[in-house]
Order: C-alpha cells, then sequence, then structure tokens
C-alpha cells in the first residue's frame, strides 16, 4: 500500500491513496453499494466524482456466490473504480451474528479481487458494559488473526489492502488496545467501527474521543470511520484524523424525506425552497418533489443527498489547502450543540499540533475562547515560556493594536524612545504576551482578533492568557509593570489585582494602569 500525503491541517490530510484499481485522494467519501438493490447506478455515482464505493461482502456472498468469483465484484455491482468490501460486520451488529466463518468472508473478498477488504469482526456497538464490549474486542482480534494466517502478512505491498478493525465504542482503553494489538499484526490501514449509534445519540464529543484514542495509537497510517455520512460530521473526523469514511445515509435519508443541506438535515415536507443548485435541486420545488411517485422521489432526493455529500468533502479538502480547518470545523460546530461540546475537546488533543504548518500565507482568525487552544496560538506561548529578555529596566505592556508587526508601529517608537531599557511587549487575549523583538513572528502579526466577541466573554474564560502572563514574568524578573490597558486588561486587572494571593506570592509586583482608552 502506498499513502502519500500532500497537504495537513490540524491532523486533517489530503492524501493519496494507492490501491490495485486506482489512486483515491483523501479525505474521501466512499458511499455504499447494495450488492443487489441498487436504486442509483454506480455509474451516476462515479460521475459525481466518486471514486471508490463499498458493498457488502456477506451480501454478495449469499446472493452471488460463485458468480461473483467468476467475474469479480467490480463487474458485479458494475463499478468501474476502487472497491472496499464490508465482511458483514453491520449484519452482525443487527442480528449479533452471522452463518460464516471468518475465513470464508476472507477468502471470499479476496477472491471476488476486492481492493480493499476488512476482515469479519464483532462490533462493539454503543452502550455494551465493559466486560462484553472486551470480549468482542477479543472475538474481533481472534477473527483478524485467522484472516491474517490465510491471507498472509497484510503488509504485503501487492493485492488487496487489508484494513485492521478497531473496535471497543466508548472504551477507549479497549479501543487503544485492539488498535494496539492490530498495529502489531502489521494492518497498513485501520478502520474505526461501531459510530453510527454514537452519531444516532449525537454523541459527538464520545466519537472525538475516541477517533483521538486511535489517532494517538496510530499517527501516521490511514484510518477509515465507519458510517459517517452526515454532512456535520465530516469536518470533525477529517480534522481528527479520518482519511476515508463510508455511508448508505445518501439512501437511507432519502427514504425518510431527510434533505442534506451544508449545516444538517430538514424533512422534505417543512422546505419551502431549495437552496441548493444542483440538477435535483434546480428542476424542482420541494412541493413538486414531495409530489412525485415515491420510488423516484427517494431517488432524486438520494441524488441531492450525494451532490452535498461531494461537496462537503470538497469545501472540507479547501480548507486544508487554505489553512483555515480549524476556523471551518468551529462555525460548523455552531450548527448543533453536541457538536459544539465535541469541537471544545480540541484544547485535549496534542496531535492536532503535528500536522498544522508552522507558517501559513493568511492570518487566523480568532472568535472566541476555543481558538486560544488552536495549535498554533498554544505553539507560539510554548515559544513565548522561553523567552529571556536582555532589557535592564522595567516591563511595558500594551495592547495590540492594528499594525503588525509592532516594532514598526508609532507606538512602540514613541515608546522605546522614551523607555530606551524597558522590555516592551504586547498582549493578545489568545497568544498572550508578545514581546517586540518577536511579534513578526507566525501568528503574533498575522492573526484577526474579534473585539466585539471578545469582551462579551470574561477574563476567565481566557486562563491560557494568565498562565502566559505568570510564565513571562517569573522567567523575567521585573521591578516595576507599566500596563496600558485596554477593555480586556482592566478586567484582568481587576481579577488579578495584587493583592490576590496567587500572584503576590510569585510576582510581588507594583503595578502602574496607565489607561489608553
Amino acid at each position: 500500500m502506498s499513502f502519500e500525503i500532500r497537504y495537513s491541517d490540524l491532523a486533517g490530510r489530503i492524501g493519496k491513496l494507492s490501491t490495485p484499481s486506482g489512486v483515491i485522494e483523501t479525505p474521501a467519501f466512499i458511499p455504499v453499494i447494495h450488492p443487489i438493490k441498487q436504486s442509483i447506478s454506480p455509474q451516476f455515482i462515479k460521475s459525481l466524482g466518486f471514486d471508490a464505493v463499498i458493498t457488502n461482502a456477506y451480501i454478495a456472498l449469499g446472493h452471488y456466490g460463485k458468480e461473483a468469483i467468476e467475474k469479480g465484484i467490480h463487474k458485479i455491482i458494475d463499478f468501474e473504480g476502487i472497491v472496499m468490501t464490508d465482511s458483514g460486520g453491520y449484519q452482525v451488529l443487527e442480528y449479533g451474528s452471522i452463518d460464516v466463518k471468518p475465513t470464508d468472508i476472507a477468502g471470499f473478498e479476496r477472491d471476488i479481487r476486492s481492493d480493499i477488504c476488512v476482515p469479519l469482526d464483532k462490533p462493539t456497538g454503543y452502550g455494551l458494559e465493559h466486560s462484553l464490549a472486551n470480549r468482542y474486542v477479543e472475538e474481533t482480534i481472534e477473527n483478524t488473526q485467522l484472516t491474517i494466517d490465510m491471507i498472509g502478512d497484510p503488509d504485503n505491498p501487492r493485492g488487496a489492502i487489508w484494513v485492521g478493525p478497531v473496535q471497543g465504542a466508548e472504551h477507549l482503553d479497549l479501543v487503544k488496545k485492539s488498535a494496539d494489538l492490530l498495529d502489531k499484526m502489521h494492518f497498513q490501514m485501520f478502520a474505526l467501527g461501531s459510530p453510527v449509534q454514537l452519531m444516532q445519540a449525537y454523541e459527538f464529543a464520545i466519537l472525538a474521543d475516541i477517533i483521538a484514542t486511535v489517532k494517538r495509537t496510530i499517527p501516521t497510517k490511514p484510518i477509515h470511520l465507519f458510517g459517517a455520512g452526515h454532512p456535520l460530521t465530516i469536518p470533525l473526523a477529517v480534522a481528527l484524523g479520518c482519511d476515508t469514511f463510508d455511508s448508505a445515509s445518501y439512501i437511507l435519508y432519502a427514504r425518510d424525506n431527510r434533505y442534506m443541506h451544508q449545516n444538517g438535515t430538514s424533512r422534505l415536507e417543512d422546505l419551502t425552497y431549495f437552496s441548493c443548485q444542483c440538477p435535483v435541486c434546480t428542476s424542482y420545488t420541494p412541493t413538486e418533489l414531495l409530489g412525485t411517485p415515491w420510488d423516484k422521489r427517494i431517488d432524486e432526493l438520494a441524488k441531492h443527498n450525494l451532490y452535498v455529500l461531494r461537496a462537503e468533502v470538497l469545501a472540507v479538502k479547501q480548507a486544508i489547502r487554505d489553512g483555515r480547518l480549524w476556523e471551518y470545523v468551529t462555525q460548523k460546530a455552531q450548527a448543533h450543540p453536541k457538536l459544539t461540546e465535541a469541537v471544545m475537546n480540541f484544547s485535549r488533543y496534542e496531535f492536532l499540533d503535528v500536522g498544522t504548518a508552522l507558517f501559513k500565507k493568511k492570518a487566523i482568525f480568532f472568535n472566541g475562547p476555543q481558538d486560544q487552544y488552536r495549535p498554533e496560538a498554544l505553539r507560539f506561548r510554548k515559544m513565548i515560556t522561553q523567552f529571556k529578555t536582555r532589557k535592564k529596566g522595567d516591563l511595558i505592556l500594551f495592547p495590540e493594536g492594528q499594525v503588525s508587526p509592532f516594532y514598526t508601529s508609532q507606538a512602540f517608537l514613541k515608546l522605546s524612545k522614551k523607555f530606551p531599557d524597558d522590555q516592551i511587549c504586547t498582549y493578545n487575549p489568545y497568544i498572550g504576551i508578545v514581546p517586540a523583538e518577536v511579534s513578526d513572528i507566525f501568528p503574533a502579526a498575522h492573526n484577526v482578533v474579534s473585539q466585539d466577541k471578545l469582551f462579551i466573554h470574561k477574563v476567565g474564560d481566557f486562563p491560557t492568557f494568565i498562565e502566559s502572563l505568570e510564565n513571562f514574568l517569573v522567567f523575567n524578573k521585573f521591578k516595576n509593570i507599566t500596563i496600558v490597558s485596554d477593555s480586556f486588561m482592566k478586567e484582568v486587572i481587576k481579577e488579578y489585582k495584587p493583592e490576590n494571593d496567587q500572584l503576590v506570592k510569585v510576582l510581588d509586583y507594583h503595578f502602574e494602569v496607565i489607561d489608553c482608552m
């Protein structure tokens, strides 16, 4: 298997995944194709730009048997492209078990010449007790070992890509255990199972923690996410490191009269207008589409849903290219409180720093307290903890202005002329204390702060700023501090005034406050 990463932001990656039937660019949504009852033609799906589909090997085995082996899965489902096969794990989740052995499924997937194959797993679903979930994880590992014993080392560079199925659901220790064991089996690609029930319960924060656990365990290899087919979950999954994901949501939602759009789904009967400009939406009004025969309405709605999913993947890719995946994900998160909750976890995901560029061509945006945890801000504050001033005088703190870098501003020139021996710094609620000497380093001179939004928050919402200030004062000893205060700093001084024990014990400084407003 070959996986070449071309661009990255956060843990999201634009890459090229090579398979026996061609190359797929990631991140990629892989539509589910039913091997028997597929109403949307695979050719239409291919025409939209989906280079890969996934189908069910268990159903294909039961219906086609030897015919599938003779013709190959590509001809059976009539798709000229990359075909991934699921082993029947979904049926196991639905019915508890299936009547085939892991080796039977694996041999069938190999013989029908699937490009990406998944061994038979035992999905843990969501809500199982730890002991039972552990048993399912161990059964999946046993099934996978039987598969390896038959097909050989998954690291074999020739033939199909075999995917290690990670289970464990909300039990993060089991997720790590599963991923660790599969990694030791030499799998080069992994699939995270059992997310559908989590997403149906809107437990996006738990899903984020599960993906993060897999990403920490397997940081570089491609990760597939089963059952992720909602416009809101795709950016979240990509930002956390999922490279491919599949779903039958486009048709399942259509059968329920659910119309996908950029920020979620709506019931078709609740719509008066179509804002989408896809061929379906420009051919019908909502009322006209509701009036079509049931079968045709499902197909038309399913086609629209595919357009939306395709557009979402492309928007995420562009955000990665632009270095704006953080902004894109946080904007999408505003569409649902549970999604906002998941994004709040980003402050705990240290691995997001790895794929984020050290420098970006465009300024980054700071819109709210959560943005203080974006990798660029974390990285800058960490750098400043090692900044040791060469000045022998006092400290002057000045609010960040419109001129960047700060040392080119008139304010700095006046201050430096009047106080040549003092250390002059600006302050930014999101990136902390910024010494003038390094005020040209990204993102100190390359950020835009929403001042209106800033002052509707409490100082307590910016703990990293207080930490940055205290670290700077501990590492650099000043007798006096002069603060040119803006509205934000006034609140900081009010809450962390000299008689505050935390500040006095560590710093014991005299504060002279100069109002510049």
